[in-house]
């Protein structure tokens, strides 16, 4: 049985999927709102985890690909309290269980292994039409439109594909991202550098903290968190970026300089990242010929580490269940979700948890616990 296969989103999730299928043989679709791979920035590093991101791999037939992109001891952890304190110190490892690399040399290695043309760029879809009977067709902003026996939508937190089978939006989980990064052209300061040490820095206290490491060419990526009402991110998203400034070194005001320094000396833009987040147990009726993977099924905060992780291994989840029940494409997909739901509420309560260890009342010491009972 020929089936025409339409995934919305060239995401991680997306990708892996699609490759997954291309792996068995079998054809499918990307269709993508930017208007080339290089069309933005993929962020910094990703640790991929064994039993989701490197298993997806493995089943995609990228596991070898994948270990020629690792960062050697760039998996480091450091947690500081506010005045600097080293309270937690992972020196890393050459090849540790949750190895990092590069999130857009990943994504560009899934999608060199995908054939030219698979792949269609500047296709932003603006809804799913999901009729009984009939096979869901895509919308896209152009004009255009594609019908297909499955519709797969990848694409992200505020997903139009998953408006066609539920009614559920993300609700904002009370804390807010500030991003921060090198200046174009620069390399962090000495001081900035050494605070960071080798890989990820989680310098915390209740309400806020500074999340930060070191890219694969050296320049510094990372974000301000605060816990803060969306009356307050909005005010904070109306100023510039001196005003910003002004904002953040009050807040920060008790601080150890070095850890000021860090933020202020690479503020940049700035641009605020809510954190938003799906219900724990969000899950949807069966329709015909549409399901979701990654985010728009799952998003949950980062505290987890397992967002870009469980999307890979969802995309690898339902190809293998495509490629099982091919010939009765609604089965392939209700097996698909009822594994699904469970295996992602797991992880969005561990997140969640994770959130409050992060900026709750007990921070550094609950982060501290979480990252011993990690690596112990």
């Amino acid at each position: 049985m020929s089936l025409s296969i339409a995934i919305i989103g060239a995401g991680l999730g997306g990708l892996v999927l699609a490759r997954s299928l291309h792996h068995r043989g079998i054809s499918a679709t990307v269709y993508d709102a930017e208007a080339s791979s290089s069309a933005r920035s993929q962020g910094g590093l990703l640790d991929i985890h064994p039993p989701t991101g490197q298993a997806a791999l493995h089943d995609a037939g990228l596991y070898n690909a994948f270990r020629s992109l690792i960062r050697s001891g760039h998996d480091a952890k450091r947690v500081t309290d506010r005045d600097g304190t080293i309270v937690f110190d992972w020196p890393g490892s050459s090849f540790g269980a949750r190895p990092e690399v590069d999130r857009g040399e990943l994504r560009n290695m899934l999608i060199t292994a995908l054939p030219a043309g698979m792949i269609h760029w500047g296709h932003k879809a603006t809804g799913v039409l999901a009729v009984p009977g009939q096979r869901p067709k895509v919308r896209f902003a152009a004009g255009s439109s594609v019908t297909a026996d499955i519709v797969v939508g990848a694409d992200g937190a505020w997903s139009r594909v998953r408006r066609s089978v539920s009614g559920v939006e993300p609700a904002y989980t009370g804390t807010c991202f500030i991003e921060i990064g090198s200046p174009p052209g620069q390399l962090p300061s000495h001081e900035s550098a050494q605070i960071i040490g080798r890989g990820t820095l989680m310098a915390v206290a209740p309400g806020l903290g500074i999340l930060a490491h070191h890219n694969a060419d050296g320049t510094l990526s990372g974000y301000v968190a605060v816990n803060a009402t969306l009356e307050q991110i909005a005010s904070l998203d109306n100023c510039g970026q001196a005003a910003m400034r002004a904002v953040l070194a009050q807040r920060f005001e008790r601080w150890a300089p070095a850890l000021v320094t860090l933020v202020l000396e690479n503020l940049g833009g700035p641009r605020l990242r809510p954190i938003y987040a799906l219900p724990i147990a969000h899950r949807w009726n069966r329709v015909p010929g549409v399901t979701l993977i990654g985010d728009a099924a799952h998003l949950m905060s980062p505290f987890a580490g397992e967002g870009a992780n469980l999307a890979m291994f969802d995309g690898a989840a339902l190809a293998r269940q495509i490629a099982v029940q091919r010939d009765d494409v609604e089965s392939a997909l209700s097996t698909y979700e009822h594994a699904l739901f469970p295996r992602s509420a797991e992880v969005a309560q561990r997140s969640a948890d994770n959130l409050r260890n992060f900026f709750g009342p007990d921070a550094p010491r609950s982060t501290v616990d979480l990252f011993v009972d990690l690596f112990s």
